[in-house]
């Protein structure tokens, strides 16, 4: 007989009278006291409760029944009967018991720092669980979040292998091509004073493949990128990589919405429905945010007109600047709900997102009412039919040139959204972000920078436009997002030389720093280089959308904690002098900063 021949979350009432070995952990047990031991034994797809009565079993597997405790690692051995006392409706295997007849004991457990139990877990420090990820990687959930992920890379590769995509492998040692975030940098042991980079992403090398001829590509890959980790974010993460030769954006467009449809309604029976495509401006412009959550309706709209005839000084300054407005949100029925504190927060949230402050009012049956509303009565009439109000409405204001007034409202519309409640957390509303600008100006370092990264190609009727007005220019780049989250993005490639040279040097690179950080992909681009673009999706992020949770930490088996250590094993940690003498690398203690 095999070592198990079911698994823990397999046996059901048409297995009753069959004999049955299952293998896993003590998850509880119960001595009786009168002849009787439960044992509830639990493996990664579910529980079995197995019954040990000294009527069946000799006084030997009686004696270690009893002797088990909590994650103890067994084998039971025994046949599927009726569960006595009535069926548990909880449980998958909750129609049957297997009464044991033989026990092994694989291995037992010290006493457990922490049980796998879904219901202690939120009780628990963080810390602790990362620190003995090996126990909490057992509970129910961890365990279905591991075969959520796993599901998710094999629906993908399954669609895009019937599209005829090639999985290619790429490399993990590279160069170093330091743009926006910081690289991981690993010595060369052969090349003293040589490094290698860990990839931030396949980028370069994908498009290589599409200008070898490799015409559909698609890598799960690791991807690092050495930038403090954030709730949704970890220096170490998995995308879904993928490269097309000879098409156009909507055709891209095209094969990853059927791609996100397939993973929705295949997962979780969800169907998404059509998704639109809006541009980056209207984004801006509606929502406050370039990945819009449109699971509620409270949209921005510009009031700049007739904030015009008033003398209010913030109104007044805002449009004074290049290209300033004032935007307002009206939100229905918030008036009791949204008090002073909390404005004083949302207030709190505009500053911290580059706005002035946060102008406000409230609608009563007599107008305007509290914050701003003196300063606004000359307009009252006028304000109150643009924004349709109702008695009970707040208004609530952003003032500043058009960016940043729609940005700063934008995560006061998510800020206020949030505290009313107003979000449906059952809705799936996902959209295509496009027409980005392709650049933008960073007044630190007095130089444009790349909205998204410097091989985007810019839209054709503006490559005239690269150097004689980069501020203008839009990208034919594009982002998937669902619920709030940017889940993919990607964008057509540049696929001439020459356009590529140009947008390096509107981004401020010499042509020695071409040569050195890019010569390899100028001269392949020189060579025949087909029409070509294509997508990263963040599976981590993906798999955090289909398990229902906030933190990426949930959906990674090993993560990193916020500070960028792994507590299970201690890493990061030192290393030997003789691997440091060999690398010819010479560690310099710095003074501790006060």
């Amino acid at each position: 007989m095999p070592m198990r021949t079911h698994t823990c979350g397999e046996l059901r009432s048409s297995d009753i009278t069959s004999q049955a070995v299952l293998c896993g952990w003590v998850n509880t047990f119960r001595d009786q006291g009168k002849g009787l031991v439960f044992i509830d034994i639990r493996d990664r797809t579910g529980l079995t409760q197995a019954v040990f009565d000294q009527e069946d079993c000799d006084s030997e597997v009686m004696e270690l029944a009893r002797s088990l405790r909590r994650e103890d690692v067994v084998q039971i051995t025994g046949s599927v009967e009726p569960r006595a006392g009535g069926t548990n409706p909880k449980l998958d295997t909750g129609e049957i018991e297997v009464r044991g007849t033989t026990l092994t004991v694989f291995s037992r457990s010290n006493n457990p720092p922490i049980l796998p139990d879904d219901n202690e877990a939120p009780k628990m420090a963080e810390e602790v669980r990362l620190r003995h990820r090996y126990i909490d990687l057992r509970r129910p959930t961890m365990q279905r979040t591991l075969q959520m992920r796993h599901d998710l890379m094999a629906v993908t590769r399954e669609y895009f292998h019937n599209l005829g995509f090639l999985e290619v492998e790429t490399p993990l040692l590279i160069k170093s091509t330091p743009e926006g975030a910081r690289d991981f940098i690993v010595p060369s042991r052969v090349y003293p004073g040589k490094w290698y980079a860990l990839p931030q992403s396949p980028q370069i090398f994908k498009q290589i493949l599409m200008i070898s001829g490799c015409d559909r590509y698609i890598q799960i890959c690791k991807c690092l990128r050495d930038e403090d980790p954030r709730a949704d974010r970890q220096a170490e993460f998995t995308q879904i990589d993928l490269e097309l030769s000879f098409v156009d954006r909507d055709e891209i467009l095209k094969i990853m919405t059927g791609f996100i449809r397939r993973v929705f309604k295949q997962l979780l029976d969800l169907d998404l429905g059509q998704i639109p495509k809006v541009s980056w401006r209207l984004a801006i412009d509606k929502w406050g945010v370039d990945r819009p959550d449109m699971r509620f309706d409270l949209h921005l709209q510009d009031i700049s007109e007739v904030a015009a005839k008033t003398d209010f000084k913030v109104f007044q300054s805002a449009l004074a600047k290049d290209h300033g407005v004032v935007k307002a949100i009206r939100i229905p029925d918030s008036a009791e709900a949204l008090t002073r504190k909390v404005l004083d927060q949302l207030q709190d949230t505009a500053k911290l997102h580059g706005a002035g402050g946060l102008p406000w009012t409230k609608v009563t049956e007599d107008g305007f009412e509290g914050g701003i509303a003196k300063f606004i009565d000359c307009i009252s009439e006028e304000l109150s039919v643009a924004l349709e109000v109702e008695p009970g409405d707040t208004i609530l204001m952003g003032c500043d040139e058009w960016l940043t007034a729609c940005e700063s409202l934008g995560q006061v519309r998510l800020h206020a959204a949030r505290h009313l409640e107003l979000i449906d957390t059952t809705a799936w509303k996902a959209l295509w972000v496009v027409d980005f600008p392709m650049f933008k100006w960073n007044a630190d370092k007095q130089r444009w920078l790349a909205e998204h990264h410097p091989f985007t190609a810019p839209i054709p009727e503006d490559i005239d436009k690269l150097e004689s007005n980069p501020g203008s220019v839009v990208s034919a780049g594009y982002d998937m997002v669902l619920n709030g989250s940017e889940i993919g993005g990607g964008s057509i490639r540049i696929h001439d030389s020459e356009v590529q040279n140009t947008v390096f040097r509107v981004l401020g690179l010499e042509e020695e720093d071409m040569r050195v950080k890019f010569g390899f992909l100028l001269d392949a681009l020189s060579q025949g280089a087909p029409p070509h673009g294509g997508i990263a999706f963040g599976l981590d992020r993906l798999v955090m959308l289909l398990m229902c949770t906030d933190n990426i930490r949930d959906v990674i088996a090993f993560p990193k904690t916020q500070n960028g250590a792994d507590l299970m094993t201690e890493a990061p940690g030192p290393i030997d002098q003789e691997q440091l003498d060999e690398l010819q690398i010479h560690c310099v203690e710095r003074a501790a900063v006060e």
